[in-house]
């Protein structure tokens, strides 16, 4: 499958979603496809994400990391490429957080979690700046999950 290329403008430099001008599901084969996202603006910034459907239109997030590493504009045209993602979706959990969870037993569950809230869970987690902040994510985390 050949990437889609196609120009965008975001209503503000936070981010928000990118609306894909193709019928992704004829392209990709399903609606919800995952894909790599590469945004060329003052930079050029990949990112792995998956297809949004809203009100019958195609989506990929930019979220306001994602648009600050692309140095996207608010206002300002810039490129999109999407392709499909057909590497395996994975997360290395930092060792701290994968001892909680097998010391609490909450293995299978972190197991079945989507790539999406494993990725966010970990990120949460490593973005803590003091460790009391990291260990209190941890223990959220472990909630989560028991519940």
């Amino acid at each position: 499958m050949e990437p889609l290329e196609f120009d965008c403008t975001l209503d503000s430099a936070a981010g928000g979603g990118v609306k894909i001008p193709f019928d992704v599901r004829a392209l990709f084969g399903r609606a919800r496809a995952p894909v790599v996202v590469t945004v060329r603006a003052g930079r050029e910034h990949s990112y792995r994400s998956t297809v949004a459907v809203y009100g019958g239109e195609f989506y990929v997030p930019l979220n306001k990391a994602n648009a600050t590493a692309a140095a996207v504009t608010a206002g300002e045209p810039f490129a999109v490429t999407v392709c499909v993602d057909d590497e395996p979706r994975t997360v290395s959990v930092p060792g701290d957080l994968a001892t909680a969870i097998d010391e609490a037993g909450l293995r299978e569950r972190w197991d079945r979690l989507s790539y999406s809230h494993q990725r966010e869970n970990v990120e949460a987690v490593e973005s803590a700046k003091k460790p009391e902040t990291r260990q209190r994510r941890i223990d959220g985390v472990l909630t989560r999950l028991a519940r």
